[in-house]
């Protein structure tokens, strides 16, 4: 599984790589809205630190306008992976780019449906919300057992199931058990993912045995 970190914070995403825990970005407009800092020279900073592919999306919601900023953004750097929203226009993006041989991602996804469709219009990667689908009664993590389930049928299917939306650890582990190809999330939840009460138990056993002998490894 890959992890993608959501957020546009530099030091942040930094950390992780530093980790050996980032294998992507991803961004989107409320992102970019709380950072404060101008969209495109910050895409390009990210690029720069992270390898993997940089989740960038457009802002317009028509076809002729999205396909200009598709490829804007796309030229920003090799790793700029498009993010447009689930629209008929959006998928008419998503075949035009991936067929020039960029990387889109489709975002905003929350039926099974939607999801075949993206992978029909080419999109590396599909973007279910599990989060929001919570939020409002649902079960979101249903979703991606539908998509992996329908996903496997097709061997020509060849978009990665990207979970977006996550609220907790909890989250990744089911993600992995459906075998999700990536996971998005705030840097904070992958961090949570190596704290347990019992790790902190016995290494503070171990330290405070260590003490006793009083002996010292350097």
């Amino acid at each position: 599984m890959k992890f993608f970190a959501d957020t546009s914070d530099l030091d942040a995403i930094k950390d992780l790589a530093d980790l050996g825990m980032l294998d992507g970005v991803t961004t989107n407009p409320s992102i970019i809205a709380k950072s404060g800092k101008e969209f495109l020279p910050l895409i390009k900073e990210i690029c720069g630190i992270c390898e993997g592919p940089v989740s960038a999306e457009v802002a317009s919601t028509d076809f002729d306008t999205m396909m200009k900023e598709g490829k804007k953004l796309a030229s920003l750097a090799d790793n700029i992976a498009v993010k447009v929203p689930l629209t008929e226009a959006g998928l008419k993006v998503c075949k035009n780019l991936t067929d020039a041989g960029k990387m889109v991602n489709v975002t905003l996804c929350f039926s099974p449906l939607q999801a075949v469709l993206a992978a029909k219009a080419g999109a590396t990667f599909i973007s279910p919300f599990v989060g929001r689908l919570d939020d409002i009664g649902n079960e979101g993590m249903d979703l991606i057992h539908e998509i992996a389930a329908i996903y496997d049928n097709y061997p020509d299917f060849h978009t990665e199931i990207l979970v977006a939306s996550i609220r907790h650890p909890q989250h990744i582990l089911q993600s992995a058990k459906l075998g999700a190809d990536v996971i998005t999330a705030p840097p904070e939840a992958i961090k949570k993912m190596y704290n347990h009460p019992l790790t902190d138990k016995g290494l503070a056993a171990f330290v405070e045995d260590w003490k006793k002998t009083g002996q010292s490894i350097l």
